[in-house]
């Protein structure tokens, strides 16, 4: 053989290596944006399910407003902390946010109890079944959002795409968890 020949297959080898390793690249990049997105996907349905809830919050102040108007400072700590809900900009915000929404609905529903021309109520009958149907679609999707969390953390974690998820920033991501000591979400039941 001679040397241009062999100039030309170690340029052919090179080639072929550095497309295989650029496809490989690729292929992890085009994987951490898939995985990225679902996790964006499964957050955007947690925040619908969460703004279904802080929509009816409004309704369901007003109507134990009528009942249990001595409960004033919880009923603006509910509004203030669907304010919260609505003001927050990141998926940390939110969550927190959420935590603080999950606390205040608890302690009227507590509350709640004291009042059985309240618990009789019609408009609230219909509000407390949308809650608890809402509440239940909350932990479905917060569910499916911290499986997609895992999934992308894992991925990104795993050798050797760690290295390529390191280079183009992909970081890893927050599970929306419940607050030590407290529960999930509030328990809805009369």
């Amino acid at each position: 053989m001679s040397s241009k020949n062999t100039a030309l297959i170690v340029v052919a080898v090179i080639a072929v290596v550095a497309l295989l390793t650029g496809g490989w690249f690729l292929s992890m990049y085009n994987g951490f944006v898939s995985s990225e997105e679902k996790v964006d996907g499964a957050w955007a349905q947690v925040e619908s399910q969460y703004q279904r809830r802080a929509d009816l919050i409004p309704n369901l102040v007003s109507t134990v407003k009528g009942y249990a108007s001595h409960e004033e400072e919880l009923l603006t700590e509910i509004t203030k902390a669907r304010s919260q809900w609505s003001a927050a900009s990141t998926t940390d915000e939110k969550m927190a946010a959420a935590g603080t929404m999950d606390s205040a609905i608890s302690r009227l529903l507590l509350v709640v109890e004291n009042y059985p021309d309240l618990k009789a109520s019609e408009n609230f009958l219909a509000l407390q079944a949308q809650l608890e149907g809402t509440e239940n679609r909350i932990a479905v999707e917060r569910m499916r959002y911290n499986e997609e969390v895992r999934a992308y953390n894992t991925r990104i974690k795993r050798m050797p795409a760690a290295i390529v998820a390191n280079m183009f920033g992909f970081d890893e991501r927050s599970y929306f968890e419940a607050e030590k000591g407290a529960e999930t979400a509030p328990k809805v039941e009369f």
